[in-house]
């Protein structure tokens, strides 16, 4: 499945055309995800790679996000892939509250390329250790893109009102059955 990211309203950016997202649910409890920024990739700027780690705060600068909501519950999980090859994964047990990095999630794979028009992030995330392989999915997808200039935009399927928060409810907006 194939699906288009938007800048937030409030923030657009001069540097991108698109974000598309490839993306597919395994049984297994993986999700494969494929981002894909096109446009002027030489106005972005990007981490410098470093060695694969989980680490925090990688929203602070170019960072593609996955928000999961397993059916029936308040409690989701978040994870963030970095250009820099820094990951993280976090569990939430109700909007922004019980924040916790459960060594259960998990990065199976990351690998990027780039060129001057386009940007390709590849992961595939497991959640099989996470209790919610035979539920179905409320999805979330993000990207936090900055520029050369020093502008920042966000990016989702959707976005609730006022400023950019892919937290919100109403930025799970995607389905996926189990």
């Amino acid at each position: 499945m194939i699906v288009r990211l938007t800048p937030h309203p409030d923030t657009p950016c001069a540097a991108l055309e698109t974000i598309e997202v490839n993306l597919a649910r395994d049984g297994a409890g993986g999700l494969a995800l494929r981002f894909v920024a096109t446009g002027d990739i030489g106005r972005l700027v990007m981490p410098p790679a470093v060695a694969r780690a989980r680490a925090d705060e990688l929203w602070k600068q170019a960072c593609f996000e996955a928000f999961v909501k397993p059916a029936g519950g308040e409690a989701y999980f978040e994870f963030n892939l970095s250009p820099s090859n820094r990951w993280a994964g976090y569990r939430f047990d109700v909007y922004r509250e019980g924040m916790t990095s459960p060594p259960e999630l998990a990065l199976t794979h990351m690998t990027q390329r780039a060129s001057a028009s386009l940007y390709e992030l590849v992961a595939t995330l497991d959640l099989s250790g996470a209790g919610a392989l035979h539920q179905p999915w409320r999805l979330g997808l993000s990207a936090v893109i900055e520029e050369t200039s020093g502008a920042k935009s966000y990016w989702a399927l959707a976005h609730a009102p006022g400023k950019p928060d892919f937290h919100h409810p109403d930025a799970f907006s995607l389905d996926l059955p189990a």
